[in-house]
């Protein structure tokens, strides 16, 4: 017997399926290309056998012909999410929308505090067991299934059959028709260059092992594409989209390190292009589950140093967010973000990052302001906020005062609106006021800002640059999975003379340089070179200053790979250095040179900065001098000083 003829007292049409739902009953319609479209369709041309009908969903990928005018007797939408298809009817009253955490529907709907009375779902044929599959949607369908009186299912061939949670049994379904119908795709948006910057500021945040949550749209999709090198990732995300498929294909993603679900990528639902559809189909390296689970914090924050990347509208200078409307205007929704802020701060090594453009309407808007818009609504709290990323820099927030937040805010707010930021931070005290007689205008502002970013932003010791015969150079700051690989750098150049001029530094004493950075990165900066050609992670270079608290001077060390010089690395990392030791108040650098060191001499003179030497027992100490970071405006600045 086959299963149309087990069921054969069930099947129906779309149009005969619709005339079993009573007046006045909530119905629920699966999420995002789930969507049944045939019965929506027949909702609609049957609109007059409804009244005071109540339609809920999340977001949906149809055009929501239910929320038109016209229709505003027979039904009315209440969006846990809004998207684009039902926000006009929202901002004109004729819907209505329900804040809520992603992860607390499933039970609502269980408990009956938000009624589901009837299910419309799309599945696929049953399997020779009986069980049919909820396919690209989960989340809070399955919910919706157990809860309802009248379940009413599209058979679609096309929807693909996915691991996990999503089984049912054919005999929950009470009305059912087949309609092979191609689910709606959403083809990944071209990525602009303010885009691309802010996925390389987030990927910096990211670490080899760590767990991906992301979602769909540039700056997800710029994030992912900026984590091609990175190893052994996982992912347990609400949702995703085609970005991921090249990151497992590239074995980037392995899930390796997964505490729950291991080996496989852990959503709740999907959507993107046919080629995503195709991938996941049967596919056992995906489980989906529904949002209470998924979206838990604490099954979230048992995850492997778990990233959260989310979105905003609006950030204030004190770190509350706005992730739900402009102003008074409901524009999405709560989502899934607060669940993941939590979740990844409770999780050992984990990261909450809100990645937002700088600005809006061609720079003319920041996104980063005193206060929220008039109405706005607080998503993520000021308490619950961690990262903040821009195409300007990261601002770390979590543990800091106000007065650290708004320095750190505005050192990521575009640059044509730091200054108003700064003064409406002035305004409401969340920073000193200017004594009389203090240095004013750009100068001040300019080394406020600096010192802030270098506090707050991991990538302000990171720099790029090619070297004169093509190969590529990376300068980032000394981390203990350096440690190995720098240790033999500096064993096998013990020898060399240059080490003996330039270097006071032994290998023994990296692993307390990392240390030392990461609790004080005022007193210990140490950076290291490496050849990132071709995928390469060959240390060539490392650099180093420490900070004498007595005078405030730093002593200064460079070492440069034989094979490497003449290609400008000391200069990049002579630089670097100078620029951050200014940025963070220190007064000048010293170091040792030998009379017959020419090349170290004429590099240090090059910096175009006040320099003395004496000569002692053969050798020079070298200190030049920092100018003050209050005393000159970046036009005033040696180039090498100039922020990169």
């Amino acid at each position: 017997m086959t299963w149309q003829q087990r069921y054969a007292n069930k099947r129906t049409t779309a149009a005969d399926a619709i005339t079993l739902i009573p007046r006045g009953h909530d119905i629920f319609i699966s999420s995002g290309a789930a969507e049944p479209e045939p019965l929506v369709e027949q909702l609609v041309a049957q609109a007059d056998r409804f009244e005071r009908s109540v339609i809920v969903h999340l977001l949906t990928l149809g055009s929501a012909p239910y929320v038109e005018a016209k229709y505003g007797a027979n039904f009315r939408h209440k969006a846990f999410f809004i998207g684009p298809n039902v926000r006009k009817a929202v901002h004109e009253g004729r819907a209505d929308y329900t804040p809520v955490f992603l992860s607390q529907i499933p039970q609502l709907i269980r408990s009956r505090r938000m009624p589901v009375d009837v299910a419309l779902i799309q599945c696929t044929p049953p399997d020779r067991s009986g069980y049919v599959n909820l396919g690209v949607s989960v989340d809070i369908v399955l919910a919706a299934v157990q809860s309802a009186r009248l379940v009413i299912a599209q058979v679609n061939p096309d929807m693909p059959v996915i691991h996990g949670s999503g089984f049912i049994p054919m005999d929950v379904i009470d009305a059912w028709f087949v309609e092979a119908r191609a689910l709606p795709e959403v083809a990944p948006a071209p990525l602009d260059d303010t885009a691309r910057q802010i996925g390389r500021n987030v990927a910096r945040l990211v670490e080899d092992g760590a767990t991906l949550q992301m979602g769909i749209g540039q700056i997800p999709d710029a994030v992912l594409e900026q984590l091609h090198n990175h190893r052994e990732l996982g992912v347990w995300t609400e949702m995703f989209s085609d970005g991921v498929i090249d990151l497992i294909e590239n074995g980037n993603i392995t899930n390796r390190y997964c505490r729950t679900n291991p080996d496989r990528v852990s959503s709740s639902f999907t959507f993107g292009t046919k080629r995503l559809y195709d991938y996941v189909d049967n596919n056992p390296l995906f489980t989906f589950h529904p949002s209470d689970r998924i979206n838990d914090p604490l099954m979230i924050s048992r995850q492997e140093r778990m990233v959260a990347i989310n979105s905003a509208l609006q950030i204030d200078l004190t770190g509350q967010v706005c992730a739900d409307s402009i102003g008074g205007r409901f524009y999405s929704g709560i989502g899934g973000q607060v669940d993941f802020v939590r979740g990844a701060s409770m999780c050992p090594g984990g990261k909450p990052i809100i990645a937002i453009r700088a600005t809006a309407k061609n720079d003319t808007i920041s996104r980063i302001v005193p206060l929220l818009d008039h109405g706005a609504g607080v998503v993520t709290s000021r308490g619950d906020v961690h990262y903040v990323v821009t195409e300007f820099g990261v601002a770390d927030l979590k543990g800091r005062s106000v007065r650290a937040r708004a320095l750190a805010l505005a050192g990521i707010a575009h640059p044509d609106f730091r200054g108003e930021l700064l003064a409406a931070a002035r305004q409401r005290r969340y920073i000193p006021v200017r004594a009389s007689g203090e240095a004013g205008g750009d100068s001040h502002d300019d080394a406020v800002i600096e010192a802030s970013r270098f506090e707050n932003d991991p990538g302000a010791l990171e720099q790029q640059f090619d070297c004169f015969d093509g190969r590529k150079v990376l300068i980032r700051p000394l981390g203990d999975d350096d440690i190995e690989a720098a240790r033999a750098f500096v064993d096998s150049l013990v020898r060399d003379e240059n080490f003996r001029r330039w270097m006071s530094i032994s290998s023994e004493e990296l692993p307390e340089r990392v240390r030392l950075f990461r609790e004080a990165p005022r007193d210990a900066v140490t950076v290291v070179a490496e050849n990132t050609t071709e995928g390469s992670t060959e240390l060539v270079a490392l650099g180093y200053y420490m900070l004498d608290k007595a005078t405030e001077h730093a002593e200064l060390g460079l070492l440069v790979s034989p094979a490497w010089r003449g290609q400008l690395i000391g200069s990049h990392l002579l630089g670097m250095l100078a620029r951050v030791a200014r940025q963070h108040g220190v007064l000048g650098l010293s170091t040792w040179a030998a009379p017959e060191d020419g090349a170290y001499l004429r590099l240090l003179h090059n910096l175009g900065l006040p320099l003395t030497s004496v000569l002692r027992e053969g050798r020079y100490r070298v200190r030049i001098t920092l100018p003050r970071r209050d005393r000159l405006t970046h036009k005033g600045l040696p180039a090498v000083l100039r922020p990169s």
